[in-house]
């Protein structure tokens, strides 16, 4: 299995259940569920218990919420390596869900993550860390010059560079690093706001993104199909539908988790792709941003399971 360096956003996700359809401008009964998640996090999680060794770097508080970061960390086997904060809280995320599990709406309180200067990320030690691994895995929650520099570091030393988008707001820091990732995790939202551009179809984003200088990436929308593309290969499926959405936060994690696993054994772009529906299907039909439970028998149970994904020509 592969060494990964994951970097970025390790935080609490906070989300609100409503008991019933949401109700605008009005007050809403249902309960609130706190939890660790952040998108480097949440892959790093996924790929930790799928048997690869992962150290996480990210920025913390230094608070009672930070403790349960490294609990979740160290619960999923994780070399945790915290950016620590005394005087500062750590990042959350809260959310408010429908009774199936759809996003109403979110608030990202990140602020602590824009504090962190690019040199904080180049320091001997971390250095080192990036001369051992594989795959340096990176979110986009940490300042632009920081990001860029992580990216000219890692290409530096043919260090491939694997990227979460987290949010339209966020993906945009990455380029004018483009040129140097591996491959870029998105949603179609943050495919447009990236590019600029609009496609008319998913089977229209691997030329776009390639036409921005991405060599590689996975754009994905809600239940509709994922495009992936690498080197020149395109592959475009459409996830067979769900038996139960229990819960979509962590879905697109767990979506590139998948994905990179089999990147990094070697598989083919559309088994690779393949491999990270079933783990998007499995990680959306439990409450969590991750499977406390995943192993690769687990995945390798589901995707036998899964019926095929339909491949669209594109």
């Amino acid at each position: 299995m592969a060494r990964i360096l994951a970097i970025g956003g390790a935080h609490i996700d906070r989300k609100g259940w409503l008991d019933g359809p949401h109700r605008p401008g009005a007050s809403n009964p249902g309960r609130w569920e706190v939890e660790a998640g952040g998108g480097a996090f949440n892959a790093a999680r996924n790929l930790a218990r799928l048997g690869h060794q992962v150290t996480l770097v990210a920025p913390r508080g230094g608070d009672a919420v930070a403790d349960m970061v490294a609990q979740a960390a160290e619960d999923a086997g994780i070399e945790d390596f915290p950016l620590t904060f005394l005087d500062r809280a750590t990042p959350s995320y809260s959310a408010i869900l429908e009774p199936d599990g759809n996003l109403v709406t979110a608030l990202a309180d990140m602020a602590l993550y824009d504090l962190i200067p690019a040199r904080r990320l180049l320091t001997s030690r971390l250095r080192k860390r990036l001369a051992e691994a594989d795959l340096l895995l990176v979110d986009s929650n940490l300042p632009e010059s920081a990001l860029a520099a992580l990216a000219e570091s890692a290409a530096e030393i043919g260090l491939p560079l694997a990227v979460i988008a987290v949010s339209p707001a966020k993906v945009v820091r990455w380029r004018k690093s483009l040129g140097k990732i591996a491959c870029l995790a998105m949603n179609a939202a943050e495919a447009a706001v990236l590019t600029g551009t609009h496609a008319a179809s998913p089977g229209e984003w691997p030329a776009i993104l390639a036409r921005a200088g991405l060599a590689g990436g996975l754009v994905s929308a809600g239940a509709g199909p994922v495009a992936a593309f690498a080197h020149g290969a395109t592959s475009l499926l459409a996830p067979p539908p769900l038996d139960r959405l229990e819960d979509v936060t962590g879905a697109g994690d767990a979506l590139a988790s998948g994905y990179f696993d089999g990147w990094l054994a070697g598989g083919s772009l559309e088994a690779n792709l393949a491999r990270g529906i079933a783990l998007a299907r499995l990680t959306a039909g439990v409450r969590g941003p991750v499977r406390p439970d995943l192993s690769q028998a687990l995945l390798a149970q589901a995707l036998s399971a899964m019926p095929k994904p339909t491949q669209i020509k594109v």
